[in-house]
């Protein structure tokens, strides 16, 4: 079934996984603010019944950031350059990008695991895109860097904390004031990227770890999820009370006992 098809994002479910390809290879799915319109729409558009959403680009790389006409003056058909951002007050620009970040915030919610699938250059806002998601495969040609600090810019659609959380501050900071590429192997090495294979074995991978996930039940999964995510917020003892109510929910609910 296909959800959505438009501004270079198809969406497609079969069962209990929706597949979202980046559509437009001839431009190395370069990022533009129609297209994280249609990945904000894509995330109000899946079915409750959906588990696991798999992120993949077609082509030969998964995303090679914003579109590199966003920084000249006429911007990206006519709706977004820098110079147009750079030149409106502090309320528009916090509104606008906050608007933009949409598109990479739904992927981490408790609801869903979310997987994505990186060949090739993960540049940028395609970086940011990959770490939105909670779990990484990537072909052995993947690229990622991290190139807003070296345009004189910050990254700024959701992907510091993901990246310090994976990697730590020091190497996020490295890999951040450098722009510099981080290949595959060193991304598995360092916690970016869980699983590595060869090109052709990426789409399988992906597919094999969504039926790995699929295995588990739905609720004790969310509750996972949920607790994992917020371990680094919370204490050692607020954690351990967080699990003891999470337990306590899933006791009752497969038993079937009310609560007291």
């Amino acid at each position: 079934m296909t959800l959505l098809d438009e501004d270079g994002v198809r969406v497609t479910v079969q069962e209990a996984v929706a597949t979202v390809t980046l559509a437009n290879a001839a431009r190395r799915n370069a990022q533009t603010p129609a297209m994280w319109r249609a990945l904000a729409e894509a995330g109000r558009r899946l079915p409750g019944d959906v588990r696991v959403a798999v992120l993949r680009g077609e082509g030969v790389s998964f995303s090679a950031g914003l579109d590199r006409r966003a920084f000249t003056p006429e911007g990206i058909d006519g709706e977004f350059s820098f110079t147009k951002l750079a030149r409106s007050g502090d309320a528009e620009i916090d509104a606008l990008i906050a608007g933009y970040q949409e598109a990479f915030t739904w992927w981490r919610r408790n609801d869903l695991v979310t997987i994505a699938a990186v060949q090739g250059h993960a540049i940028g806002a395609g970086f940011q895109l990959a770490l939105a998601c909670d779990l990484r495969v990537c072909a052995q040609d993947a690229q990622f860097s991290m190139r807003e600090t070296s345009l004189g810019l910050v990254p700024d659609l959701g992907g510091t904390q993901p990246l310090v959380a994976l990697v730590g501050y020091a190497r996020a900071l490295e890999i951040c004031g450098t722009g510099r590429m981080v290949h595959a192997e060193e991304a598995e090495r360092i916690g970016l990227a869980n699983l590595v294979v060869p090109p052709d074995e990426l789409d399988a991978a992906a597919s094999d770890l969504a039926a790995a996930l699929l295995a588990a039940p739905r609720d004790a999964l969310i509750e996972t999820k949920a607790l994992l995510r917020g371990a680094s917020g919370r204490d050692y003892d607020a954690q351990r009370a967080a699990e003891r109510a999470a337990q306590t929910r899933r006791l009752r609910d497969l038993l079937g006992t009310p609560t007291a």
